[in-house]
């Protein structure tokens, strides 16, 4: 999509999100609306989903068609599928619809584990749900898998934090022998359930158990604002970059462990370039450049060097112009 058609979104915008291939994008607004353009300036599909703003759009693997999840301000996730009957042009259904009782649904992610979809999400009371499709062909038919908060040690209880943000990346391998893992992190009032944690799916006992915390000691708990897991063409390790208010850390993930099973984990980079809170973090396809946007207004793209030394490779304004 031209990047002139993105700048055509208009004020309305809220937030927007490209599909696996990156060929439509699905725009929520302020008044509720989600809009899908695929390669025109004007959209192929508008409707009115929620009552108030969309603040997340997030495709489904395209393995179950098109279809998006929106979080709304309210609280609530619904999910939307694309369908054409006969010869009538497609049409965006209500699938589903999430609520988060007593506290509000912050985010929502996917991911695929030997052939089932899973959905992750938060929510502002620090609790993380997984839940999983039962049938690929029904996306309103889902199952409770766990629950469980964003902390280290399950013994301890640390109550109910206010959350105001949470952030998921979902590892984007997916090998046979791959154990389903998440990194996630919240922007809360507590600082147990703010660092960025790995959380991985052991299947001998069919649970979610807390892998490795990505903070050096000095910064753990400070507030996550967003995360992003980089896909792995060939590396021995893993690249996951996880933004706080005191830059973008890079994180290499070994596959060496410890006496407990934990893997290496070692901070390579942190990143300083955006004038206040960084928004959002995304990677390429091949995991090597990394672009962030900032309250600043900026895009920028970071990029490592032969030498592994992380740099700014380009900063982009709002308009797409080059600086």
């Amino acid at each position: 999509m031209a990047e002139r058609q993105v700048a055509e979104l208009g004020p309305g915008a809220a937030c927007c999100g490209w599909n696996h291939c990156g060929r439509r994008l699905a725009a929520g607004a302020v008044d509720g609306s989600v809009s899908v353009y695929d390669s025109h300036p004007s959209p192929s599909s508008k409707w009115q989903a929620h009552e108030q703003a969309i603040v997340n759009v997030v495709w489904l693997p395209p393995e179950y068609g098109d279809a998006i999840a929106c979080v709304c301000a309210d609280g609530t996730l619904s999910l939307w599928e694309e369908v054409a009957e006969d010869d009538q042009l497609p049409t965006w259904r209500k699938r589903k619809v999430f609520e988060g009782g007593n506290c509000r649904i912050l985010n929502v992610h996917f991911g695929l584990h030997l052939g089932s979809l899973k959905m992750v999400t938060t929510y502002s009371d620090g609790q993380v749900k997984i839940f999983e499709l039962l049938d690929s062909l029904e996306l309103d038919k889902w199952q409770l898998q766990a629950e469980f908060q964003n902390v280290m040690d399950p013994v301890s209880r640390f109550g109910k934090p206010a959350c105001t943000s949470a952030s998921i990346a979902w590892n984007p391998r997916r090998g046979v022998s791959q154990q389903a893992s998440f990194a996630i992190g919240f922007n809360s009032d507590s600082p147990h359930f703010n660092s960025c944690k790995i959380w991985e799916f052991e299947e001998a006992h069919q649970r979610w158990l807390p892998l490795v915390e990505l903070g050096l000691p000095e910064d753990k708990g400070d507030r996550v604002c967003a995360v992003a897991w980089a896909p792995n063409i060939g590396r021995p390790y893993e690249i996951i970059a996880v933004a706080t208010s005191k830059g973008i850390a890079i994180w290499h993930i070994g596959s060496n462990t410890d006496s407990d099973g934990r893997p290496s984990t070692e901070n390579v980079a942190l990143l300083s370039g955006h004038d206040g809170e960084v928004w959002q973090l995304e990677w390429d396809m091949g995991g090597m450049t990394l672009a962030s946007t900032g309250g600043d207004g900026m895009v920028k793209l970071w990029q490592a060097n032969l030498d592994g030394v992380w740099h700014e490779q380009a900063v982009l304004d709002c308009s797409g112009s080059r600086v």
